[in-house]
């Protein structure tokens, strides 16, 4: 029998820019099952960084976790939390959405951790890696010693500003002890650095990409958590490093039996690592269900499209089909209440012109679908008309990715409103 871990309802993250609100997530749902690796995949700009950030309550201005719940099955903390914040559990389960801010953040490397994208600027370039993994060690160590204290580790009596002067020049008041140390370079040659010794020493710079992406993986594990969320872990490395690191994921998690929430756009990449997949499109899950739901009896015509635009090097040699446009924009008057997906869709019809529900598909109790061919098959006489979004999208219409929110599109006029499905042709 599995375990849910994570329950996610109607999480909402918006980006207040001059431009507008951007919408990078809008009301997600998810369920997670304790010893799951879950893969998110999607182009860039569909939200799927954003939606890990806002998991791991990363979220930084002007951007806002504005709706949803995030539910952590986590007893230890529902039995620390249930007196003074009763709504935020039920059962064993707890609503990080619910607890205090200082709380949520005492979970960050002890229930979760994350590994960026960009591993250079993930450490600090002024101290060596082994003493910046020995102090995600030592604070986890704390963090155990006290699991019902509230506060931030640093901010705690034991690691005052005082302290951290006298731990510069007296090595019997140092914050991180010796065990952390040790625990380090044992992390170290546990993700396959060679030399962790002589390595824990060395300062980022002194790092390969792959060495400093291991190192990262290292520092992530250090607070031994619930949940890894990986995103983008082999994005900017060489192929056979690649293949390392997954590797190594694989078999940590085989070993530790840890959740991984697993970023990607990489479709190569989700079928090597995960159990369960979900197809993420311009800030919501498109379709979700089992590696083999949406690798073989896929119905979203979007996850049709990621799946042909891979080269097969088993089948004969052909053209690639590419799914054509780009990612909508996501800023809120501009994105419209219909299918986001249905301007690029080759089997559009009016009925896309309203957002849709979320369908059960046939065939699996885990395969969901968020397009109206799960209810319905395509009515070429529904067509929506070509043309149709050229004639209705607003001038000045540009692409909005949540990493840039901050600085947004220019806008030249607003949305103009779309014409009633079944009437004449624009």
């Amino acid at each position: 029998m599995t375990e849910e871990l994570l329950r996610i309802n109607g999480l909402s993250t918006r980006f207040f820019t001059e431009q507008g609100q951007v919408n990078a997530v809008d009301n997600f749902d998810l369920r997670i099952d304790r010893g799951d690796v879950f893969g998110i995949v999607g182009e860039s700009g569909s939200g799927k960084s954003v939606t890990a950030r806002s998991i791991v309550d990363l979220i930084e201005s002007p951007g806002e976790i504005t709706d949803g719940e995030i539910w952590y099955n986590e007893p230890d903390l529902a039995d620390a939390v249930r007196e003074d914040r009763p709504e935020a559990v039920d059962g064993t389960f707890v609503d990080l959405r619910r607890i205090s801010p200082e709380r949520r953040r005492s979970l960050r490397g002890t229930s979760f951790s994350m590994i960026f994208q960009d591993p250079e600027s993930s450490f600090n370039p002024s101290l060596t890696v082994g003493e910046q993994i020995a102090e995600a060690v030592e604070v986890q160590r704390r963090a155990s010693a006290n699991p019902r204290s509230t506060r931030a580790r640093t901010r705690s009596e034991e690691y005052s500003l005082g302290s951290f002067v006298l731990s510069s020049f007296l090595p019997s008041k140092r914050y991180v002890t010796e065990a952390s140390r040790e625990r380090a370079i044992e992390l170290l040659e546990l993700v396959g650095i060679p030399d962790p010794v002589e390595r824990a020493d060395e300062h980022p710079h002194e790092y390969s990409g792959g060495m400093l992406q291991r190192a990262m993986i290292a520092q992530a594990l250090a607070g031994e958590p619930d949940v890894l969320v990986a995103d983008e872990p082999t994005t900017a490395l060489d192929v056979t490093i690649q293949a390392q690191v997954l590797d190594l994921l694989d078999e940590l998690q085989s070993e530790t039996g840890m959740t991984i929430l697993l970023i990607t756009h990489n479709l190569g990449v989700i079928a090597r690592m995960c159990d369960r997949v979900g197809v993420m499109y311009a800030g919501e899950i498109v379709e979700r269900g089992t590696l083999e739901d949406v690798f073989d009896d896929h119905v979203h015509p979007y996850t049709e499209g990621l799946l042909g635009s891979i080269p097969d090097i088993e089948g004969e040699a052909g053209r690639l089909q590419p799914i054509d446009g780009n990612v909508p924009s996501l800023l809120d008057h501009e994105m419209g209440d219909r299918c986001h997906f249905a301007d690029r869709c080759p089997n559009a019809m009016e009925d896309c012109l309203e957002h849709p529900p979320e369908y059960d598909a046939e065939g699996s109790n885990d395969h969901a679908v968020r397009c109206v061919l799960a209810a319905q098959e395509y009515d070429e006489r529904r067509a929506i008309p070509d043309g149709y979004f050229d004639e209705t999208r607003p001038a000045g219409d540009k692409h909005v990715d949540p990493e840039d929110a901050d600085e947004g599109p220019t806008v030249d006029e607003p949305q103009r409103p779309l014409e009633e499905p079944g009437g004449e042709s624009p």
